[in-house]
């Protein structure tokens, strides 16, 4: 059977594109209009990402065995998890910049384009950095951790509000482009003809003769995807390293991820509607952080000194889900402590 680079015969890797791109097309054609997602075509949709994945899990299952597909079900547990710290930056930066509802899911849909090609590049990175030895699952280990010890740290202050003005891929984005101050349908860059008949209108006199000519001009949800985009890179930096604690093949690292991805533009609009619920979730999320920092250390520990806790594919799997599960279950029975979100 020939295989590719990536450790997987080509129709395994064939199937996990065509799963995805008809996945993606569907998506589009669903959500082409700028309409607000209710909570439950949200849920609709979540459930429909889900049985795509676990569609891909089953493929696996049959062709390449219950490890790998636990594998890849752990990755993609994992990922949707630390998705969640996230989509709370997200959900921050939407406030500030005021985008309508009608408009977030197509700021999250190129969010999530931009996610997936971040992904590949960061996941033929971190896979290629293995191949320098065993030590590198250390300096893994220690990035998961320290991601762990700041969300720990900034855990009070998530109520803080943010001033993205001062934000380093607004400021880029600002040099780059004149801004308008206004949203304009869904535009994200206006063209001079655009400028010229918002500028005709009453309610934008005080705007006339303020704005500098350009060819161009960015509108703030391009402001808005520009943050989002670095702070998605930012976040890439975490998520990948813990992946690969799962699995060092990049096309499971790189399946697992993006079927998580390509779900989180509704599963945005669940948590949206559901944060002041989930009030323990992100503490969840940490001791997930602290669980594949160890379970790196013990790899690297095993392969450089001979000894240390082989953690299986299925274990790893049920400590997964029982830290999310024990999550949402403090969340149901000590709300009160958050009432305040």
């Amino acid at each position: 059977m020939i295989q590719d680079s990536l450790g997987f015969p080509i129709e395994t890797i064939l199937v996990f594109i065509g799963l995805a791109l008809a996945a993606i097309i569907i998506d589009l054609y669903a959500h082409h209009n700028d309409k607000p997602i209710s909570l439950s075509n949200a849920i609709v949709w979540s459930l429909f990402w889900i049985m795509v994945a676990l569609g891909f899990a089953l493929y696996l299952y049959l062709h390449h065995g219950s490890a790998i597909a636990s594998l890849f079900i752990t990755g993609y547990v994992l990922e949707k998890a630390l998705s969640v710290d996230n989509l709370f930056v997200i959900m921050a930066i939407f406030s500030w910049f005021a985008v309508p509802n009608n408009y977030r899911h197509r700021l999250l849909y190129w969010g999530v384009i931009g996610a997936i090609i971040f992904r590949a590049i960061f996941v033929v990175i971190g896979t290629g950095l293995l191949y320098l030895g065993p030590w590198m699952e250390f300096v893994f280990s220690i990035l998961v951790a320290c991601t762990g010890i700041m969300m720990l740290k900034n855990q009070d202050n998530d109520q803080d509000i943010k001033d993205y003005s001062n934000h380093f891929a607004f400021r880029i984005a600002k040099l780059i482009f004149p801004s308008y101050p206004k949203i304009v349908g869904h535009h994200f860059l206006l063209s001079q003809k655009q400028l010229d008949t918002e500028l005709t209108k009453p309610e934008n006199k005080n705007l006339v003769d303020k704005i500098p000519k350009s060819r161009f001009y960015a509108t703030p949800l391009f402001l808005c995807i520009i943050v989002i985009e670095l702070s998605d890179v930012m976040f890439a930096f975490d998520s990948v390293p813990a992946v690969i604690a799962v699995s060092q093949e990049p096309l499971i690292v790189y399946s697992a991820m993006i079927f998580a991805i390509l779900g989180l533009r509704t599963m945005y609009f669940i948590l949206q509607a559901m944060k002041q619920y989930l009030v323990h979730l992100g503490k969840a999320v940490i001791c997930l952080l602290f669980f594949i920092a160890g379970k790196l250390a013990l790899n690297a520990s095993n392969h450089l000194l001979g000894y240390g806790i082989d953690i299986d594919p299925t274990t790893s799997l049920y400590i997964v889900l029982g830290i999310l599960a024990l999550g949402i279950i403090a969340s149901i029975i000590w709300p009160e402590k958050n009432k305040s979100q």
